[in-house]
C-alpha cells in the first residue's frame, strides 16, 4: 500500500465510504489494465458504494424487524394450501404499504399464515421499509407492562408507530382480558390510515369477540378499522406440520386409528 492509497483510505473513512476504501486498489489496477476512462472508473466506485449501502440497510432492517426466522415467498409450498397465489404475488410488490393498507391472513393452524406474514415482512425490509414482527402475546405483554409503568405513550411511539409495517402474529390463540383488549384496540386505532398491518388469525371474524373478552362493541370497532383498507387472504388446507408427521409415521390417520381398511 502506497502513501496515496493510505490517504485515500483515511479520506474514505472520514466520508463514510467503506466500500470505496476496500475496493479502490483492485478497481484502480483493473482500470489501468483496461485503460478505463476516469469517469467510468469513478462511476464504478460510486456504484459499488451505493450497492454496499443498500445491502447494509437491508441487513439492518431485517435484524431490527425481529423475525423469529427468515422465511421467503420462494420457499412457500403452495401445493398444500388453498389460496390465491396471484393475490400473494400482488402483495409482494408492497403497494399496499405505500397506500397504508392492511393484510389479514385467516385460516386454521399449520397452513402457512406465519410463513407468509414473515415472507412479506422480509420482502418489505429488503425494499427499505421499516418493519416489525411480533406475536399477539408478546405485544400484549409489552403493552401491559408499559401501561402498568405509565410508559404506554412512549412504548406506543417506539414499538408501534415507528414502523411503516407492523406484523402481529397469532391473534385469537389466547383470550384477552378487558384491559388487554382495550390496549390492542389502541394499537389498531393508532395505525389506522397511518401505517400498514399484517395480522394472522386462526379465527373467522365472527368469533373474534371471544378473543376480545366478549367486548362486542370494541371488537366491531376494531374490525371496522382493521378491515376498512384491508386485503383479506383466506387460507385453507391440511396442517403442514401434521402432514409431515403423518408421512413420517408419527401421526396416524383416522382410518389407521379405527382399524378401517
Amino acid at each position: 500500500m502506497n502513501l496515496q492509497h493510505e490517504r485515500l483510505q483515511i479520506l474514505c473513512e472520514g466520508l463514510n465510504l467503506p466500500a470505496i476504501a476496500q475496493g479502490y486498489a483492485a478497481a484502480a489496477q483493473q482500470a489501468a489494465a483496461n485503460q478505463t476512462a476516469y469517469s467510468d472508473f469513478l462511476e464504478g466506485l460510486l456504484k459499488a458504494e451505493v450497492a454496499s449501502r443498500q445491502v447494509r440497510k437491508q441487513t439492518m432492517l431485517t435484524r431490527l424487524a425481529g423475525f423469529p426466522a427468515v422465511k421467503t415467498l420462494e420457499e412457500f409450498d403452495y401445493g398444500h394450501t388453498q389460496l390465491k397465489r396471484a393475490q400473494i404475488e400482488e402483495l409482494a410488490g408492497m403497494a399496499f404499504v405505500e397506500r397504508t393498507e392492511n393484510v389479514v391472513l385467516v385460516g386454521p393452524s399449520g397452513v402457512g399464515k406465519t410463513h407468509l406474514a414473515i415472507a412479506l415482512g422480509y420482502r418489505a425490509a429488503q425494499a427499505g421499509i421499516k418493519t416489525r414482527f411480533t406475536s399477539a402475546a408478546d405485544l400484549l405483554l409489552t403493552l401491559s407492562v408499559a401501561h402498568a409503568q405509565n410508559q404506554l405513550k412512549t412504548v406506543m411511539q417506539r414499538s408501534i408507530n415507528a414502523y411503516r409495517l407492523l406484523i402481529i402474529d397469532e391473534i385469537g390463540y389466547l383470550p384477552m382480558s378487558r384491559e388487554q383488549a382495550n390496549l390492542f384496540f389502541q394499537v389498531i386505532a393508532a395505525r389506522y390510515e397511518r401505517g400498514s398491518l399484517i395480522v394472522t388469525s386462526n379465527l373467522p371474524f365472527g368469533q373474534w369477540d371471544a378473543t376480545f373478552a366478549q367486548e362486542t362493541t370494541l371488537t366491531a370497532a376494531l374490525l371496522d378499522r382493521l378491515l376498512h383498507h384491508a386485503h383479506i387472504v383466506p387460507i385453507s388446507g391440511e396442517s403442514y406440520r401434521l402432514k409431515h408427521q403423518r408421512r413420517a409415521g408419527m401421526v396416524k390417520t383416522t382410518s389407521e386409528r379405527t382399524g378401517a381398511a
